[in-house]
Order: C-alpha cells, then structure tokens, then sequence
C-alpha cells in the first residue's frame, strides 16, 4: 500500500514546528492565551486560504469534517468565537516573520534557471458562452428558452 501526502501536509512540512513556536515566544504571541494554541489558528488559517473559505462558519465546518486527520496535527477544529477573537488580538507579527521564514526556506530550493522560452508560436485557445435575450436575438437560440452566443477565441502571446 503507497501513502499519499495530501498538498496541505506539504506545506505544514515546510514550516517546522519548532520554528514556529520559537517565533510564538519571540512575538508573545501566546501571552496570557489559554485555548486555542497559535498553531491551530495558522492550521485553520491555511486552511481558509487554499480551500478558499470565506466565512469562520466555513472554516470551522471545513475542519471539523476532518477532524481525524487533525488529530496528527496535534489540533482540533477550532470554535468560530475563538477563531474570531484569535484573529482579532494575537499579534500580526507573528504570521509576518513564519511568511518570511517560508520565503527564506523555499528561496534557498529554487534555483533561479536559465530564461524559458517556447520553440514555437505560443497560442492559447479559450470558449465562452455568453447569455443573449432571446426576445431581442430570436437567431441566437442557445436552449428552448434562453439565448446565447459560443464565443472561440485564439490569443496570440507574441502580441
């Protein structure tokens, strides 16, 4: 049986937790906190971010149908209330010098390669539909009671 690393686990990996809760005492981060650690607001925080929540109600229902694989974090899903108040009084800096850390750690990865260029003509080729009034545009019947025009469009990057 292969194991699989899902992109979440990934990123978490870049961030060692022992950096990060160096930070947490450099900041104060946790000072007088009780509850909800600071760890589990940037795993809650990240999560937000790549699945693109936009609400603590999404967040907090997000982490809780993955409740078991939080429990290898070392977190639980996170209450709406403190993940408001989390947000609202711990330190920005704190996520400030962790980004910065991040940036450091992949810089150091990524080699800066030679300039790419493609050997032939880039072209990219999109289709859209566009909704017409089918009262207005009796030739553009796109379904029996709606009006629409297919739209193709070939974009040259040269220019």
């Amino acid at each position: 049986m292969s194991a699989s690393c899902s992109m979440f686990s990934q990123i978490l990996k870049l961030i060692p937790r022992t950096d990060f809760e160096r930070i947490v005492k450099q900041t104060k981060a946790e000072h007088r906190s009780k509850g909800l650690s600071s760890w589990s607001q940037f795993v809650a925080m990240l999560f937000c971010q790549l699945g693109r929540a936009h609400s603590l109600r999404e967040i907090e229902g997000g982490l809780k149908s993955c409740e078991g694989k939080l429990a290898h974090l070392g977190i639980e899903a996170p209450a709406r209330s403190s993940l408001s108040y989390a947000n609202a009084h711990r330190p920005w800096e704190l996520f400030q010098q962790v980004f910065y850390g991040l940036y450091e750690t992949v810089a150091a990865r990524v080699r800066a390669p030679r300039k790419f260029r493609f050997k032939h003509k880039l072209v990219s080729l999109d289709s859209t539909v566009i909704d017409l009034c089918l009262s207005m545009y009796d030739w553009a019947k796109f379904r029996r009671t709606k009006g629409a025009v297919k739209l193709h469009l070939v974009l040259d990057h040269d220019g």
